[in-house]
């Protein structure tokens, strides 16, 4: 079982943040058990800038592996699914490199307090603020990283799900209309948990988006695996190399269903500062990586075409629904802000970008913001 790894970069990982620390003795027992050739003392730091699972590198010497779990609190109904996640990586990477590999699945929620999967340790550097000195400081590295994030999603939609034992992971036919009724729940069952003074007419608004998405839904065109959540920061790259993707994480959501729903979420996610700074279009889902001087959207959405021969004439309606689930994410994870759930402050900013989010994605299906 490859995990063995050079030592690891620590600028993506921290001491764990109060309130999310783990059993670490149960944990330990578990993964001995299930993993008898780990030896030595074991020490556990968290990968810190994500919003929602929970994450922690842990360490047996030199030997990595990384544990996630969902995060604390109310859990909405389907979200969050580390079996799910550990049935894509155990198969994934098998047609697709860029996969890390998962070992062990524990449903049981006894062991650290929820469920959690075990996956194989990836040495390298995720692109946020800036690109890292040790990915390159060529004057084109954020160029460059960029195209190769869109290559890697391109080469993820190229999969075939059965090449890897996944032809069953989801249920393309409907996969649209699911999307948007799923969604719909999930923002109706977090739509009023808001301390907000313009939390009112911020749920006429989502609503709004939401009519104008079901009303407009165009036909899917090819399904294939869907990441569901593709954006720069869940791309990482090895020190050198900033025209490749190496790994690519947070598969909790994948399925299979229409590959041009991912595209949109991208676009959803990417800083255009081609855009004037009033325009609604460049408030954008993706703060940490806000501040990145990217290609375009226009020439975003050049690269992927040149990549497939999908009809890119609707992708404004994929982008709205990216933005409009993004909505709701950022909803459910300030509700748990507001239901004193999360020890995470971050999470109390969240209710805040809801609103610019809702106009961006009303703006893009034609509507009055």
């Amino acid at each position: 079982m490859a995990t063995v790894h050079e030592p690891a970069p620590t600028r993506d990982v921290a001491a764990i943040r109060a309130g999310d620390e783990l059993d670490e003795p149960a944990l330990r027992s578990w993964l001995v058990e299930h993993l008898p050739d780990l030896e030595g003392g074991m020490t556990v730091m968290q990968f810190p800038r994500g919003s929602a699972n929970l994450t922690y590198r842990v360490s047996f010497g030199d030997r990595h592996l990384v544990v996630r779990r969902p995060p604390l609190g109310t859990v909405a109904a389907g979200a969050h699914d580390m079996g799910r996640e550990h049935r894509v990586l155990s198969r994934l990477h098998e047609a697709y490199d860029r996969a890390p590999r998962a070992f062990l699945h524990c449903s049981d929620p006894a062991v650290i307090g929820a469920e959690f999967f075990v996956s194989e340790y990836r040495s390298g550097y995720v692109v946020w603020e800036r690109v890292p000195s040790e990915v390159s400081t060529d004057a084109d590295a954020t160029r460059r990283i960029g195209l190769a994030v869109i290559d890697a999603l391109a080469e993820l939609h190229e999969v075939d799900p059965a090449s890897c034992g996944l032809q069953d992971l989801g249920r393309p036919d409907g996969f649209l209309e699911r999307q948007v009724a799923g969604w719909t729940r999930r923002w109706h069952a977090v739509a009023e948990q808001s301390n907000l003074p313009d939390a009112a007419s911020t749920k006429a608004l989502v609503d709004e988006v939401g009519d104008r998405l079901a009303r407009t839904m165009p036909r899917s065109q090819t399904a294939g695996i869907v990441h569901n959540d593709f954006k720069i920061d869940n791309c990482q790259f090895a020190a050198g190399d900033p025209d490749r993707g190496a790994s690519v994480f947070d598969w909790d959501m994948a399925t299979l269903g229409d590959t041009l729903a991912d595209f949109g979420t991208l676009l959803n996610y990417w800083p255009d500062h081609t855009l004037p700074a009033g325009d609604v279009g460049a408030f954008v889902a993706a703060s940490a990586t806000r501040e990145l001087d990217l290609p375009s959207r226009g020439e975003v959405i050049e690269r992927y075409a040149g990549t497939s021969s999908y009809d890119l004439s609707d992708i404004g309606w994929y982008e709205a629904f990216g933005c409009w689930r993004t909505v709701v994410i950022l909803q459910q994870l300030y509700a748990r802000h507001v239901r004193g759930e999360s020890p995470d402050p971050r999470m109390a900013q969240r209710g805040e970008m809801v609103r610019p989010l809702a106009r961006r994605a009303l703006a893009l299906l034609g509507g009055a913001v």
